[in-house]
């Protein structure tokens, strides 16, 4: 029952720490640290966030023999909470409350989200997010039906090169960092994603001859430019974009099949920040296209949306100390 409300991230990659080693550290070591002219790191500042988060994993089956489309969209969508980011770390929870409009009617629904993400050095960059869900409301013309036991499950993430070492992806993902100047990125990424998809129709729909289970694959190489764009000190605004090829493949209750694959992403983001405070939104849709079988066609497409609020403020000396002392064992250098 508890899943079904929570969303939980936690990002907190040791392996990265490297970057450390980029920082220069200010005569006081107060609240920042300038490692180049267009960004901006916050070393000994704590990041409080409160957000609100809309995004779910939807997925539209297109029958070719039928003309028969189904589109299925998960039920719980909408969740708000908070989180706590310092340096390396950021703790997130969030819950589905019952008086947004999107989560109501929603019995024996569940939407379970993890997002993590982490930086080696100044380039490379790991996502990874897992979508579990149960409960869907399928449409079809003239008829819309929830599917209380129909269930998806998907996780995969991707492997990303960042190469202008100017640009700052935390600053439009996390707002940990700031960027002071404009500047872009051409970001090449890999991409895994699995996901497995039973349609439990409990009786109904009986007339539909798809596959009600399959198990999928889809692996894809996708160039990417983002640009951010700081028309002044207070206001940063970034887009960017990709489009990737690959395969997928798609073993069903019927045939195992080899398809391509396409991908698409656009992300935007925009933030007003006024000394220690900032608010802002972030928007992402991440669509996939393949052939699961050759008689119909899947788009399984992941919109996100969140818009924050958030506050900064210098760590406790003790809590600078035990991240120091960590440093000291792993032998990090700040």
């Amino acid at each position: 029952m508890i899943l079904k409300n929570i969303h939980i991230t936690l990002l907190f990659f040791i392996a990265s720490y490297t970057l450390f080693a980029q920082d220069q550290q200010t005569e006081n070591d107060t609240l920042f640290d300038n490692y180049n002219a267009y960004i901006r790191y916050y070393k000994n500042q704590v990041h409080a966030k409160i957000y609100y988060i809309n995004t779910s994993n939807s997925i539209s089956i297109n029958d070719r023999d039928s003309h028969l489309n189904l589109d299925l969209n998960a039920n719980k969508q909408s969740r708000i909470g908070g989180s706590v980011s310092f340096r390396k770390l950021t703790i997130s929870y969030s819950f589905a409350p019952d008086f947004l409009s999107a989560n109501k009617n929603n019995s024996g629904s569940r939407l379970y989200n993890l997002n993590l993400r982490g930086y080696h050095k100044a380039h490379w960059m790991q996502t990874f997010k897992l979508y579990s869900e149960k409960g869907f409301y399928v449409k079809i013309p003239g008829n819309k039906l929830y599917l209380p036991q129909t269930t998806s499950l998907k996780f995969g993430g991707a492997t990303s090169y960042i190469f202008n070492k100017n640009f700052s992806y935390r600053a439009l993902a996390s707002q940990n960092e700031k960027q002071l100047k404009s500047a872009g990125s051409f970001i090449p990424s890999v991409s895994l994603y699995y996901t497995t998809f039973n349609l439990n129709t409990e009786g109904e729909f009986q007339y539909i001859t798809i596959d009600k289970q399959f198990d999928s694959f889809d692996l894809s190489f996708s160039p990417s430019y983002n640009y951010n764009f700081v028309p002044n000190e207070n206001l940063f605004i970034s887009a960017g974009a990709s489009f990737g090829l690959g395969l997928n493949y798609t073993a069903s209750d019927t045939e195992n099949i080899t398809t391509l694959l396409t991908e698409f992403n656009f992300k935007g983001t925009i933030t007003y920040d006024l000394k220690d405070f900032f608010i802002g939104a972030h928007y992402n849709y991440l669509i996939l296209n393949h052939s699961t079988k050759r008689s119909y066609y899947i788009a399984d497409s992941i919109p996100f949306f969140q818009f924050f609020v958030g506050y900064r403020f210098k760590a406790p000396q003790k809590v600078i100390e035990t991240a120091e002392d960590i440093n000291d064992k792993l032998n990090i250098k700040t």
